[in-house]
């Protein structure tokens, strides 16, 4: 368990009114943000999903974001989405909102009245059958050996569950993700894999200032995206979703063909907890 768990009911579903009102306000303002962005980028209106990052937010906080008109959630630890997953689901059912896994085998976040819950943040092996009960989208698989195992044990629930590939676009030894040199074999193998739905490839941006280097990592995933997607090979049709952008980058992640932006601080605020 986190440190922070001890010190927070991430399970607490009340809310204050104001607090409520803040992160409204909160969804809102990114949601203008992306608007402009895609105009910007000659873009269609709702070409690219907000996601909610909910690390460290109790599940009245999240269900403020839910009723802002946040249709994708993401959650960094398994501990987290277990912790918040019966009050969310619950919630959720009152507003006749469908969460994560209670969408069905292997679909996504789409029409209005779906949640998509997505993991977000490294996924270890000894994790996954807690979070296949809840989560219907895993962003953070980057290898064979862990596609292998989470395609195994879907099946046997009776799960189809979506993947992203996550790839390290920057090289940043901190970051997580396989190396784009190996992404594209890795990426069909993984589209071959049972139990899994190969959904698109997902990148954190370089940490860097210059624009330009951030947007060569993301024209580079959009290009291993559409191969992917185009090969033919069994199972790439699905490969559609570029999970790329958050608070600092996102405009430079539409312009280069994100579908799925993730964004926390700017929705609920700091942290007040790592």
């Amino acid at each position: 368990m986190s440190a922070y768990m001890q010190h927070k009911d991430l399970s607490k579903e009340d809310l204050p009114t104001e607090r409520g009102r803040e992160i409204a306000d909160g969804v809102h303002r990114v949601m203008e943000r992306m608007a402009e962005a895609e105009a910007a980028a000659g873009r269609r209106p709702g070409d690219v999903r907000l996601l909610a990052a909910t690390k460290t937010r109790d599940v009245g906080e999240i269900m403020a974001a839910i009723d802002a008109g946040v249709r994708l959630i993401g959650e960094n630890r398994p501990q987290e989405v277990t912790a918040k997953f019966e009050g969310l689901t619950r919630q959720c059912a009152q507003r006749q909102l469908a969460l994560g896994q209670r969408q069905g085998p292997g679909s996504v976040a789409g029409p209005s009245s779906c949640i998509g819950f997505h993991l977000i943040g490294q996924l270890q092996s000894n994790k996954i059958n807690k979070i296949l009960p809840c989560v219907d989208t895993v962003e953070s698989v980057d290898s064979l050996e862990l596609a292998d195992k989470l395609g195994k044990r879907a099946q046997a629930r009776g799960l189809s569950v979506g993947v992203l590939l996550e790839v390290n676009e920057s090289g940043e030894a901190a970051k997580s993700g396989c190396s784009p040199d190996e992404a594209e074999e890795l990426a069909y193998r993984i589209a071959g894999t049972e139990g899994l739905s190969l959904r698109g490839l997902m990148t954190i941006g370089a940490h860097v200032d210059d624009e330009r280097t951030i947007r060569r990592g993301f024209a580079h995933l959009r290009g291993l995206r559409d191969r992917v997607r185009d090969s033919g090979e069994a199972g790439t049709d699905s490969c559609r979703e570029l999970s790329m952008g958050m608070t600092g980058d996102m405009a430079y992640a539409i312009a280069e063909g994100s579908t799925i932006v993730r964004v926390g601080a700017a929705i609920f605020g700091k942290r007040a907890f790592i």
